[in-house]
């Protein structure tokens, strides 16, 4: 593994005598103004650990754009940031819209493939990536007064006249001084009607974080494929990234369920590592709230090398089959659902071998 200095993970800036807090990170909001995405509101996050972020908030409160000590840890699409549209609700549409970045989310009342569910058409994904937030508050940290903690917090509702009316209050927030993201969820159900739920985190990954030959995804637990994926699945290597598959041009791909296990009483971890870079991504939640981990592989040519790890409630071959299967949620009026992730960037030598000790 290569050497290279590590990010502190104690807090570095206790004593910095610096007045302006900018200077050592915090949050700052923007406009894109060129591109698809033109008119777009942004907001960078700087961790000051090495850890930078872009949040869109015109996007639900996602992640596009993530670097750690210069280098990307996700994927870009050649669709660009593009501004939130109905127009993307119907069929496969969505994926004229689908960016890539760090953290695109799922839901909230349908995930994954289209389908008709008792009698509704629902759309890949569902609408809370093309459905933009209002911002509530954004807290930068102050090392002068004594606080460290930033955060973004916004609104998002999928509603419509005679319900749904599901809103979201998203809490995107870290500390100054460590490389990590603290994602806080909580949904309530504002309509008068007993609603369908569900929830996906997609958190993807592209070069240099997925590299062939160096990098590995990081998890523990049993692994369920989809028929599609048996035999990939069934090889020894499948965590570890290949050089580009020919066969995974155009839409090619293989998908996995895992039954995660577990640390300690409820925590999943799992993650990416590049072993050859010396850095990875740790991503830890509550079993609780995702019940499934999924991990989707889509090892293309020419700028389509990307995958992700997919904490879920449900599955992902479309509503319809969640409901048969038991898998899918329900909101009463009022009834409130939370939901907890962290996402932690790390060239710590000991995370690091935490994390490819779960593939054992």
């Amino acid at each position: 593994m290569a050497k290279r200095k590590t990010a502190r993970r104690e807090n570095p800036f206790t004593d910095a005598p610096v007045i302006e807090p900018l200077q050592l990170g915090g949050i700052e909001t923007s406009v894109l103004d060129n591109g698809p995405g033109r008119g777009v509101r942004i907001a960078w996050v700087n961790t000051g650990a090495g850890l930078r972020y872009k949040v869109v908030i015109d996007r639900g409160l996602d992640i596009a754009d993530a670097e750690f000590l210069g280098q990307s840890l996700t994927w870009h699409s050649g669709t660009g940031l593009t501004p939130p549209s109905f127009a993307y609700h119907a069929g496969l549409d969505w994926l004229y819209s689908f960016y890539g970045g760090l953290l695109v989310s799922c839901g909230p009342l349908n995930i994954g493939a289209p389908t008709v569910d008792e009698g509704q058409s629902l759309g890949l994904h569902g609408s809370h990536s093309n459905t933009a937030a209002w911002v509530e508050s954004i807290i930068n940290p102050d090392p002068a007064a004594g606080r460290y903690e930033m955060s973004i917090t916004g609104l998002v509702r999928t509603a419509r006249v005679f319900d749904p009316n599901v809103e979201l209050r998203r809490t995107i927030s870290g500390t100054l001084g460590q490389p990590v993201i603290r994602l806080h969820d909580r949904f309530v159900n504002r309509g008068n009607t007993r609603v369908p739920h569900a929830w996906l985190l997609h958190i993807n990954f592209g070069y240099p974080l997925l590299e062939p030959g160096a990098s590995t995804y990081c998890y523990a637990g049993r692994v369920d494929p989809l028929p599609s994926a048996r035999a990939w699945f069934a090889r020894k290597d499948f965590r570890s990234a290949p050089e580009p598959l020919e066969e995974h041009r155009g839409p090619g791909e293989v998908v996995a369920y895992i039954d995660a296990a577990t640390q300690g009483r409820d925590t999943v971890v799992c993650g990416v590592v590049n072993r050859k870079r010396g850095f990875g991504v740790k991503i830890e939640y509550s079993k609780k709230d995702f019940p499934r981990l999924g991990n989707w592989q889509h090892w293309g040519p020419c700028g389509a090398y990307v995958g992700a790890l997919e904490p879920m409630t449900g599955g992902v071959e479309g509503r319809d089959k969640d409901r048969q299967r038991g898998w899918l949620r329900f909101l009463d009026p009022g009834q409130q659902a939370e939901y907890r992730c962290t996402i932690t960037a790390t060239n710590d030598p000991a995370e690091l071998k935490a994390l490819l000790a779960l593939n054992r």
